[in-house]
């Protein structure tokens, strides 16, 4: 874990802004492809306009998530470290929901089926949130709790994981993260295979309830964020109300699905 990769005089390249970086532009290269491949036509124009929004929508939504709902108490006493997202603190489920909220702002402009291009972007959603977490690591700002055993992450002098547990071992929670969201975009490659295909907003479905599902399981070996009622963090507050939005979202689009008039040979 190296916050620094190495300076430039006095100014610092961090680790966590550069793979931070990289996850986005990988992200959004796959979205791209997908886009061309997959997508209508004019669709890449479209988001090359929609990937500065939702860059800043996403940042701006993952550092409000961060200091609002998962460290109030110590943003409040540290007010001035609230605009230094440099030094991490954003929260992947934030930044989905200022990505989304830029997005259907957008695309609700433009006219354009918010579902559609929802689905191009899942995969790239979940490349981009597994490199994410390498951010994560390298920076030692998410961490897991203590395991009690002989096995762990042992986070170094400097990082906030060794500043709240020492040397304890850790719970590589946010490891485990990481490599279940590449588990889940080879698995939605394998179902979308199917040859009777998907109804429209399938794959963002998936990725909001399964992701999710994942994602509340493994806080329970987090070590970073407060917890309030059951024992349970922000984190998975907001995921146990995104599976539920998944899940009425997901009736609703096989509802529709199953509505349309099958197409045929009409009566005379």
């Amino acid at each position: 874990m190296h916050s620094y990769w190495f300076h430039i005089g006095a100014f610092p390249v961090r680790s966590y802004s550069t793979i931070f970086a990289l996850a986005f532009l990988l992200g959004l290269g796959i979205t791209l492809y997908l886009a061309k491949v997959r997508g209508n036509p004019g669709d890449s124009e479209h988001w090359w306009a929609l990937a500065p929004l939702c860059l800043i929508g996403g940042v701006v939504g993952a550092r409000f998530w961060q200091v609002f709902f998962f460290d109030f108490g110590y943003y409040a006493s540290h007010p001035g470290q609230i605009l230094q997202v440099w030094h991490g603190g954003l929260s992947i489920q934030g930044g989905i929901a200022g990505a989304l909220a830029a997005s259907i702002i957008y695309l609700w402009r433009k006219r354009q089926s918010f579902l559609h291009f929802a689905d191009i972007a899942t995969p790239g959603i979940l490349l981009g949130q597994s490199i994410g977490r390498d951010a994560d690591f390298m920076n030692g700002s998410a961490f897991g709790a203590p395991t009690h055993q002989g096995f762990g992450v042992l986070f170094p002098p400097g990082t906030l994981a060794y500043e709240q547990y020492g040397h304890q071992p850790l719970w590589p929670a946010v490891i485990w993260e990481g490599q279940v969201d590449i588990v889940l975009l080879a698995l939605l490659f394998v179902i979308l295979q199917r040859k009777k295909g998907w109804p429209l907003g399938f794959p963002f479905v998936y990725y909001l309830v399964v992701y999710n599902i994942c994602r509340f399981f493994l806080e329970i070996l987090r070590g970073d964020s407060p917890r309030g009622i059951f024992g349970w963090d922000a984190a998975q507050w907001t995921a146990l109300a995104t599976v539920l939005v998944g899940l009425l979202l997901g009736v609703w689009i096989f509802l529709k699905e199953k509505r349309k008039t099958p197409l045929g040979v009409q009566g005379e």
